[in-house]
């Protein structure tokens, strides 16, 4: 059984299923297929054109009508796609360069823009069993070896699943379904129409441009639509573009539904709105945008719709007083100019009935009129055509050749399939692609001849463009960017302010002129559409639950993070020895932090030091200059001196504290707090035994006094005194304080002393509390002996203040941070110094100074 049989079949089972009737094949195909047009030659190509968009009603009663079924609403556009078939068949027919000795024929179909008859046509071209309106020696169409269409991705896919088991190739010059790439799928599919693909990805590139993140979604229902916007959103799989709404243009119930995808577009927060639909779907709904006056949105146009003849025909200069779709944006295939069209065009006469089934019909929707003359005519009908009428006088959809995209687009399709015959003539004997090298027949060309030469054909159109197919079938991609805009006529322009050029199938050209661009609604600006705005310099995007990667709270970075550009999705964090600014914007070096002589607290620390040491010297000279008064005398003037000597020292080792830490500084600061302290503590301990001793020896007969005399005290002093020396030694030769930095969570470097060893801490403020503690229970136990001048009682109120002083340091040292925990420690050293200078200096210095009455032997001796 031959191939042609096999599709006999299909047309058969086509014919019974579209119909429901199983007779004639050439009969069933007869009341689907309204008209066609044909003209031999030795190759004859089959054309598919949507020349009227609405099918017949289908009748099932195939004995009650003698006529095919007829479709309706013609369309200029598609007639003058199959015009420019028929000039561009001509035209190579004419040319002695190409396909000499050999002449082209046609046979072009109506395939009334639905898939049932798109298929049942193709199906009736390739079998030969397609009726013909114009006499014919066959009855129907020969077998034609190659298809040009269909328009539709839709009806291409049906055709070329079908006809691709027969390997029956067809160019398409306008399905643009990145589907019908699949070499697996559609092994003998072509087009001169770029792929869907392309548009998707320079869309997708163009919505990243302007900062379009958010974005409504309209689809036509159809595979155009669906395959489209799938390549789209694959596209923009890995951005933060975000479809905000998803809607469907119906096929039927069409107005309904444009009131809800309307309502939709009103409400949604969306400013930008991809379109990817057929023009015969978007005029309904544009025209529904500009009756409801929706202004404040930006259309994305595909290359179906951007520039349609539908949109400049008269009827739409509307659109200069009602603004909603000026500024729509979108990608037309490359526009050219093919030389000698328009004449061709409008050359078309009502003479050429017999030739041409469509001419009947095109002539009277042209200009209004009846070819027909029927004398029972009502008045109120149409006026008798002339016959006369001039096409060159009329400006329509079918003579305007200022966008050719599609049109030109069939051209090439025409063309592409006269070079890979042109080569098949060209092959030479014994060096041709076949088995052994043989050369096709050419004198009877087969289907999978041409196939096999379209893959490698490549030539330059008259035009002077270069054509050719790649591994997928697909032609180089090219499109203008094209912004609607109001010309100096107040009518709709399609005005080109970029291109999108593939350079290779990894690399492409995109370039857009801004400032001749025209924004949605008449806008001057960039229109804004995203659901949230970019964050700013110093935050962070926080998803917000349940909704899009696209809608997002704007966090503040952390402390000790940054994000230094609009939009972060995260924060960095600064590196060591850095912090974040107030604004979270940039890393700054961390403040070195320590207790120094230029801030506030160090110099008011310093100033009480210092205050300390003046004021302890004012009482050593106090004391100096009255030390033969009995009060000086009575108190041991010796053990007086050394007592505020060591306060002077207590209060000079606070200064030790302030300053940048450094390893003499921090050995220093420590030693000589620990000794200073265990002097002045030895002193006063040494003064409290002796007072107790004192009244001891008071007892008769008792010798005690010889063992506490001033030679024993200053042993005990220094004894006491070397204790704490040995141990400050031991510190420094084991594990000496050392400056160290702290760098945590925060934005200083502190700089302090590290004791080194805790054990030697711990073992000088022990020392110093055991000899307080001693100090304090002597005191204590003296402080009710009978004295006029009792000076226990007050060595017990220093040491009450200096133990308290001390028991309250720790916690507060432990829990102060940074440069206050040295001011803690000074704190402790001063006002413990503090204390014991006024506690026990301050009493005997009233009486030295204001109360000398008092200073005499008999009042010191009372009692």
């Amino acid at each position: 059984m031959g191939v042609r049989t096999w599709l006999w079949l299909w047309v058969s089972l086509v014919a019974v299923a579209l119909c429901g009737s199983t007779g004639s094949s050439c009969r069933l195909l007869e009341t689907l297929i309204s008209q066609s047009l044909y003209k031999e030659g030795d190759v004859v190509i089959g054309g598919l054109f949507p020349i009227h968009i609405q099918p017949p009603e289908p009748n099932l009663d195939f004995t009650q009508r003698a006529a095919p079924l007829q479709c309706q609403r013609f369309q200029f556009l598609a007639y003058r796609w199959l015009q420019t078939m028929i000039f561009a068949v001509e035209e190579i027919n004419r040319n002695p360069q190409l396909l000499p000795n050999l002449t082209l024929g046609y046979a072009l179909a109506d395939t009334c823009l639905t898939e049932g008859t798109t298929l049942a046509a193709a199906l009736g071209l390739v079998t030969g069993k397609h009726p013909v309106i114009t006499a014919s020696k066959y009855g129907c169409t020969p077998e034609v070896p190659v298809i040009v269409g269909d328009a539709l991705s839709t009806g291409s896919i049906m055709i070329a699943r079908t006809l691709g088991v027969f390997s029956i190739p067809m160019v398409s010059y306008a399905a643009t379904c990145a589907c019908l790439a699949d070499r697996q799928k559609y092994p003998t599919f072509f087009r001169t129409v770029p792929s869907d693909a392309f548009q998707a990805r320079a869309m997708a590139r163009m919505l990243r441009l302007f900062g379009w993140t958010w974005v409504g979604v309209i689809v036509g229902d159809d595979d155009y639509g669906k395959f489209g916007i799938q390549l789209l959103l694959e596209e923009l799989q890995n951005s933060e573009v975000c479809v905000a709404f998803s809607e469907v243009i119906p096929k039927v119930n069409l107005e309904k539904n444009i009131l809800h995808i309307l309502e939709t577009v009103r409400h949604s927060t969306a400013k930008v709105i991809v379109a990817f639909a057929i023009s015969t779907d978007m005029q309904v709904l544009l025209r529904e945008v500009v009756r409801q006056n929706i202004t404040d949105r930006q259309w994305i146009a595909t290359e179906s719709w951007i520039t349609s003849s539908l949109f400049s025909s008269p009827d739409w200069h509307s659109l200069t007083q009602v603004p909603p779709l000026i500024g729509t944006l979108g990608f037309a295939l490359r526009n050219r100019y093919i030389q000698g069209l328009r004449s061709f065009l409008t050359s078309l006469m009502p003479t050429d009935l017999t030739s041409d089934p469509f001419v009947q019909e095109f002539w009277e929707m042209m200009f209004d009129c009846s070819l027909k003359n029927d004398s029972a005519m009502p008045l109120s009908a149409r006026s008798q055509c002339t016959g006369s009428e001039s096409l060159d006088n009329v400006e329509s959809i079918y003579t305007d050749v200022s966008q050719l995209s599609t049109t030109y687009n069939v051209y090439k399709a025409v063309y592409a399939i006269a070079h890979a015959i042109h080569n098949m003539l060209s092959c030479q004997p014994g060096a041709g692609p076949f088995e052994n090298g043989e050369c096709p027949d050419v004198t009877s060309i087969q289907s999978w001849q041409i196939l096999h030469y379209l893959y490698t054909v490549n030539f330059t159109t008259p035009m002077g463009e270069a054509t050719y197919f790649d591994e997928n079938g697909d032609p180089p991609a090219a499109y203008d960017i094209i912004n609607w805009q109001i010309g100096a006529q107040e009518t709709l322009e399609f005005v080109k302010v970029g291109q999108f050029d593939t350079v290779d199938g990894s690399h492409s050209d995109f370039n857009i002129d801004v400032k001749r661009l025209v924004w949605g609604g008449g806008q001057n600006e960039v229109p804004v559409s995203v659901c949230s705005m970019p964050c700013p310099p110093g935050t962070r995007k926080a998803v917000q639950k349940g909704k899009p990667i696209c809608c997002f709270d704007c966090l503040p970075c952390a402390a000790g993070e940054i994000s230094n550009s609009t939009g972060s999705t995260e924060c960095q964090k600064c590196q060591d020895r850095f912090w974040s600014n107030a604004a979270r914007t940039a890393c700054v070096a961390k403040e070195v932090e320590f207790l120094s002589f230029q801030e506030t607290m160090g110099i008011v620390l310093a100033a009480i030091s210092v205050s300390g040491v003046v004021l302890t010297g004012s009482v050593l000279a106090t004391f100096f200059f009255h030390r033969d008064t009995p009060l000086v005398r009575a108190n041991n003037s010796e053990l007086s001196f050394l007592l505020l000597l060591s306060l002077s020292l207590c209060f000079l080792c606070a200064l030790a504290f302030i300053g940048r830490p450094s390893p003499w500084s921090c050995m220093v600061r420590h030693t000589l707090f620990g000794i200073s302290f265990v002097l002045c503590i030895s002193c006063v301990l040494s003064r409290t035994v002796v007072v107790l001793v004192a009244f001891r020896a008071s007892v008769p007969g008792s010798s005690i006094m010889q063992y506490f005399g001033p030679v024993q005290q200053r042993v005990a002093i220094f004894l006491c005194t070397s204790i704490q020396v040995l141990i400050c030694v031991l510190w420094l030769v084991l594990s000496p304080p050392v400056p160290s930095e702290i760098q945590g969570r925060n934005p200083r470097i502190i700089l302090e002393c590290d004791v080194g060893s805790m054990a030697g801490f711990a073992c000088v403020l022990g020392y110093i509390g055991l000899l307080a503690a001693i100090c304090f229970l002597l005191a204590f136990l003296a402080r009710k002996l009978p004295d006029n001048f009792n000076e226990a009682k007050f060595i017990t109120f220093s040491m009450i203040i200096f133990c308290a002083v001390w028991i309250t340091f720790v916690p507060a040292y432990v829990s102060s941070p940074g440069k206050y925990t040295v001011a803690v420690e000074i704190f402790a050293i001063l006002a413990s110094s503090y204390g014991l200078l006024l506690c026990i200096f301050a009493p005997k210095c009233y009486i030295i100074l204001l109360r000398p009455d008092k200073n005499t032997k008999k009042k010191m001796m009372a009692k």
